[in-house]
């Protein structure tokens, strides 16, 4: 071999490994844009991940923080409707004892003494009224509820119409609002 095709075929053969190392270098370049798009798609991918994340975390505080508000707004409304609860809870004792004056004082001849205690009584549940207390009716013959009314004996029924039935009231019962705060005291018979 001369000279020439030695040089040549060196020349061949460095030029073929250039070409080899410039498309191997072109193939890790392109590789490397492959990784770059691959971590900009895997690092896109990872926010949109963290945004939904973040969007669920503040719908559910969102979410908490109106039924905080709606379940306080319900307990302050219920606290304005009983907020005179204890008053109205002590005034009841003076109701009964107005009723009872009443019965004494209807038996007697004065009869202008009788009109203003009646006015007085009458002010007075006008009053607790406006205010939200309602009696719980309950009569003579009514069935007996446990849950609303308070036995505080039992006695034989006169006939067997009336077992299980409310005989007498022995203590009017008083609801302010859709709370009891006072159960009627009933005789029940058996």
């Amino acid at each position: 071999m001369s000279k020439k095709d030695k040089t040549q075929q060196m020349e061949e053969t460095l030029s073929e490994e250039q070409l080899n190392k410039e498309e191997q270098g072109q193939q890790n370049e392109a590789r490397q844009e492959d990784e770059k798009q691959e971590e900009n798609i895997s690092s896109e991918e990872r926010l949109k991940e963290d945004l939904a994340k973040e969007k669920d975390k503040f719908l559910r505080l969102f979410a908490e923080f109106e039924n905080y508000k709606k379940r306080t707004s319900r307990e302050r409304m219920e606290l304005f409707k009983t907020a005179g609860q204890e008053v109205i809870s002590s005034l009841l004792p003076v109701m009964d004892d107005l009723d009872r004056a009443l019965k004494e004082i209807s038996k007697s001849e004065d009869k202008e003494l009788f009109k203003g205690v009646e006015l007085i009584d009458n002010k007075l549940r006008e009053t607790l009224k406006s205010k939200g207390l309602e009696e719980i009716e309950v009569k003579q013959g009514d069935g007996f509820d446990p849950e609303v009314h308070d036995a505080i004996t039992q006695v034989p029924a006169p006939d067997k119409k009336m077992k299980g039935k409310v005989l007498d009231v022995v203590e009017k019962g008083y609801r302010l609002g859709d709370r009891i705060i006072r159960h009627p005291k009933v005789v029940v018979g058996q």
